[in-house]
């Protein structure tokens, strides 16, 4: 017994969503930012730093003024992570440069803590970049070497898990 089925002519309704006009929220994140900030400018050194997926394109002006990641300050970026800040001032600690340079950093991909180790390997390498002589000080801190540690890749067959056994048969 088949059954007969009405074919009715689909019709397709475009949904045309309203949004803000960009150039207001442009000048309404301009105006955050630049109320808050102190933007460097001149001379500077640049590195990158990575760490599992995490990318940081670092700046390291000759100037004082404030630490800047993504836009943000380093504070209200790491928020989450409660040693963030011995953190990213271990390198100007080891090698004595504390407060003499402003910084601003570009991060992207993974998560929190990895893309910190990214801008404390990106700072690292710009002090290197200022001064050779530092290099002796944050090599045997393990800070200038990146730290190759990723995610192991699944495997196919595995049931979804990276290091799971194969199911073995029943009989």
């Amino acid at each position: 017994m088949a059954l007969k089925l009405n074919k009715k002519k689909k019709i397709i309704k475009k949904i045309v969503k309203k949004s803000k006009p960009v150039k207001k929220l442009v000048k309404r994140i301009e105006s955050e930012t630049s109320s808050n900030l102190t933007v460097p400018t001149g001379k500077y050194y640049e590195a990158v730093g990575r760490r599992k997926v995490a990318t940081a394109r670092v700046r390291l002006y000759e100037s004082e003024g404030d630490f800047i990641i993504n836009d943000k300050l380093v504070g209200k970026y790491f928020d989450t992570i409660s040693d963030a800040k011995l953190r990213y001032n271990n390198p100007f600690e080891l090698t004595g440069t504390k407060g003499k340079f402003s910084v601003i950093a570009k991060v992207s991909g993974s998560g929190s803590s990895s893309q910190l180790d990214a801008v404390v390997h990106g700072i690292a390498r710009a002090l290197v970049k200022y001064d050779e002589s530092f290099r002796l000080l944050l090599k045997p801190a393990g800070l200038i070497t990146r730290d190759d540690r990723m995610k192991e890749t699944r495997k196919i067959g595995m049931g979804g898990k990276a290091r799971r056994k194969r199911q073995s048969p029943k009989r």
